[in-house]
């Protein structure tokens, strides 16, 4: 199992004096609970757990995740749009061929 590297060390207690029910489970506050995450569970030697959400993406486009060099390209092209680095090169309407 690879390392977990926390990317905020500032934590909230949400919970006080939770015990597990009689099956083990532990429920999550609903303000914590978002549609469509999923969890990675990692516990130290001490026996605190942290939960990492995560979100899962189409096959379709995992090859873009897959892809360092393209992802980096996309990473610098949203660096640049957010810093209003971008150039208007006009419309490409006529290399469509939508009729619309």
């Amino acid at each position: 199992m690879g390392t977990f590297i926390s990317k905020d060390e500032e934590l909230t207690r949400i919970g006080r004096s939770v015990r597990p029910d009689a099956r083990q489970r532990v429920s999550l506050p609903k303000a914590l609970v978002k549609e469509g995450i999923t969890y990675h569970i990692y516990c130290n030697k001490l026996g605190q757990i942290l939960l990492d959400p995560q979100v899962t993406i189409p096959a379709s486009e995992a090859w873009l995740f897959e892809n360092k060099e393209v992802l980096a390209s996309i990473d610098r092209g949203m660096v640049e749009s957010a810093n209003g680095l971008t150039m208007d090169r006009g419309s490409f309407a006529e290399y469509t061929e939508d009729a619309s």
